[in-house]
């Protein structure tokens, strides 16, 4: 491997950043690489400040180029070969196992990940070291919809139509989604839904920038989803809105969901969510009236302790209507991660082996030990998902080792400062990344891999649509890719005979693992990726054809049915008291991505939105003597961090929103680390806080994480 670069090159590729996975060309002038855009299905040429200036990153003067090493705790890291660091490794590993058990020993994943590397790092838990405990970052994202897809159609794919339908559909209800920040490139579908004579809804807390563009914002209060839901689906049942042969013939569980939902009249629904009544009723009607509606659910219902039951409680509604299983209708999950639904079909979940198969089913379990060539009986069961794996670190009779391959926690996990103080009671922490991050500067060992444009592997967009990233040069010397870290822990632990390095064999054998499951990419291969810019799966044969839109003559049930859920409004784990009154809220904003580790390190990016702010409303200022760029501290239960105040009239009063993407001042040192009962998911949008004026010196005192 070697730092040269062909000349007068171009390589069509896509964008690193979010899941609508971009189409984009790279292009070599004989000196740099820089982006040209490229007409894809998905974006028609368009791409975001992200993607435009992502070539930046090929070239960052801070890339890790070699091993690290600590020579003892507290030490500092050292450059080190590879066959030192992967020895030293494996030793402790292979210790703490024999003292401890495998389950000792816990990996962390990304939602980044290519589907190669996220089918092997599955794998190489089970396999390799036999551990239970694997799970990722995609639990702190698409996992309560996820599980209410499963629970509703019985399946999860985020989008079960491509992108270019939501143009189609006459009316478009957004839960707590942001696209003209998160997925900016996706807004030239809503402009077109919209010119064509379509109406927008969006329910936000904020007034964001998607809510600017709706014809009815509903700005609710946050934790409130579900009685919202089921006051819509109140006025619905009420005006005759509903589609009773859809529910008749097409769906189960109605009667349950419609006694529910008869307790959440208009006027209560305005008391429990500061909507008021007669937007509530416009809404349902809006929607129920459209001849073709879609509903888009974003991280705002799902990253609480209700999360899986407020998606429900929204399916339930355009279940009723009859806005689901027909063209230019239906539900879908607005993925953020850039593999967030690859990501999470191939085994780096807890509970899950590859094609959506589940581990703790016997049958699952036989076809895939089937192709790995070992006996069912030797994989183990479901491990502890992301926050309690995160919990289990350094704990008596917990999690001693952790490797960490995609995913920087220590910014991007709730309680991040609790995180802190069990991350350095750990006998050992691996940290595979690009960078010096903010969880490998705290690392034992730091195992320098390959960037997005340094290898090949397969991405999985938020429509289902499997895409081929192609590398433009190889890694530079002393750097390898996630897949060769793996076959080299392999090899040394005797294991090696189990896997392959080779992106592309990786993927022929994810076919075969994932054969008859949910996620079928059996009939997919990279030569017809390139061929037909993508495949939907599922995809069982060479000869099928893909599946752009699921759904339509029948669900993924047993039966065929969707599945109604009686849903109830329930508080959320925090409600604000006296000691603190408002609420916090936390999300993105358009110039970053996910813990910043890769933007930040952008200049324009960085200049453009250099540090963390509080937004407040303008009148919940003026009561506090807050004025616009004053410094405040925020308090909850956790933690107290210093932001700048941004003054807008565009949230509510008893709301304060802050982005996540710096590590120094992470909002996440003050969210709630409760989780959703079924998906697991962190309360990330959702916790008690105070606000008050401090001086210039609080910030110093007062913000924990150091920043890269």
């Amino acid at each position: 491997m070697h730092d040269a670069t062909p000349k007068a090159t171009t390589v069509l590729t896509h964008c690193p950043y979010c899941a609508m996975q971009c189409g984009m060309a790279l292009v070599n002038d004989g000196e740099r690489w820089s982006v040209a855009s490229r007409d894809f299905p998905t974006n028609r040429g368009g791409l975001c400040r992200k993607g435009w200036t992502a070539a930046a990153l090929l070239d960052a003067p801070d890339r890790l180029r070699t091993p690290l090493m600590r020579d003892h705790k507290g030490g500092k890291l050292r450059p080190a070969s590879w066959d030192e660091a992967l020895d030293h490794v494996v030793t402790r590993l292979e210790e703490i196992s024999e003292r401890s058990g495998p389950d000792a020993i816990g990996i962390f994943g990304g939602g980044g990940l290519t589907n190669e590397k996220a089918y092997m790092l599955g794998k190489f838990a089970r396999i390799g070291l036999g551990t239970a405990n694997i799970d990722y970052n995609g639990r702190f994202c698409m996992a309560s919809a996820a599980a209410a897809g499963v629970k509703a159609f019985g399946l999860d794919r985020g989008m079960p139509f491509p992108m270019e339908d939501i143009s189609r559909t006459q009316a478009i209800l957004t839960i707590g989604g942001n696209p003209a920040e998160t997925l900016p490139v996706m807004m030239q579908y809503f402009d077109a839904q919209r010119e064509a004579g379509g109406t927008l809804i969006v329910v936000d807390p904020r007034r964001s920038e998607t809510a600017k563009r709706a014809s009815l914002h509903l700005q609710l209060t946050p934790g409130t989803d579900a009685a919202l839901a089921n006051g819509l689906l109140h006025v619905a049942i009420q005006h005759g809105l509903i589609d009773r042969d859809f529910i008749e013939t097409r769906t189960s569980g109605f009667e349950a969901a419609r006694r529910t939902a008869s307790r959440y009249w208009p006027d209560r629904v305005e008391r429990i969510t500061g909507v008021p009544a007669r937007q509530i009723e416009q809404a349902a009607h809006m929607i129920g009236e459209a001849e073709t509606a879609m509903l888009l659910t974003g991280r705002g219902p799902e990253q609480q302790s209700q999360g899986v039951n407020n998606v429900l409680s929204f399916v339930n509604f355009m279940l009723a209507l009859g806005k689901a299983g027909k063209p230019h209708c239906g539900y879908a999950a607005l993925t953020g991660q850039g593999n967030g639904q690859g990501g999470r079909e191939h085994g780096q979940k807890a509970d899950q082996l590859p094609g959506y198969r589940r581990i703790d089913n016997p049958q699952h379990r036989d076809e895939v030990a089937a192709v790995w060539g070992v006996d069912p009986a030797d994989l183990p069961k479901a491990g502890l998902s992301a926050v309690e794996l995160l919990n289990a670190l350094g704990q008596p009779g917990g999690v001693e080792a952790l490797l960490v391959m995609g995913s920087n926690i220590v910014v991007a996990a709730p309680d991040s400062s609790r995180l802190l103080d069990r991350l350095g009671k750990l006998d050992l922490l691996v940290v595979a990344d690009m960078f010096l991050s903010e969880t490998a500067a705290l690392a034992d060992v730091v195992l320098p891999v390959a960037q997005w444009a340094e290898e090949e592997g397969t991405m999985t967009n938020l429509e289902g649509r499997i895409l081929l990233r192609r590398p433009v040069r190889p890694p530079p010397d002393g750097v390898r890719t996630d897949n060769e870290v793996l076959k080299g822990l392999a090899d040394r632990l005797g294991k090696g005979r189990y896997f392959t390095s080779d992106a592309r064999e990786t993927f022929e054998e994810l076919g075969r693992a994932s054969s008859g499951g949910g996620a079928d990419y059996a009939g997919v291969t990279y030569e017809r990726i390139d061929a037909e810019d993508g495949v939907f799966w599922p995809c069982p044969s060479p000869g099928h054809p893909g599946t752009p839109r699921l759904f339509l003559d029948r669900f993924a049930t047993e039966d065929g049915k969707a599945r109604f859920h009686a849903v109830e409004h329930r508080l959320s784990a925090e409600s604000p008291d006296a000691g603190f009154p408002y609420l916090l809220t936390t999300g993105r904003v358009l110039q970053h991505y996910n813990s910043g580790a890769q933007t930040r390190r952008v200049d324009e990016l960085r200049a453009a939105s250099p540090e963390p702010f509080v937004e407040i409303h303008s009148e919940t200022a003026r009561t506090l003597g807050v004025g616009d760029g004053d410094l405040v501290a925020l308090t909850t239960r956790r933690g107290r961090i210093v932001f700048k105040a941004r003054l807008t009239p565009d949230i509510r009063f008893d709301t304060l929103f802050v982005p996540f993407h710096w590590g120094a001042g992470s909002v996440n040192a003050l969210t709630n680390a409760v989780f959703d009962p079924v998906s697991k998911i962190p309360e990330f949008k959702i916790c008690a806080v105070r606000i008050e004026k401090v001086g210039a010196d609080a910030a110093r005192r007062l913000n924990p994480i150091s920043n890269n």
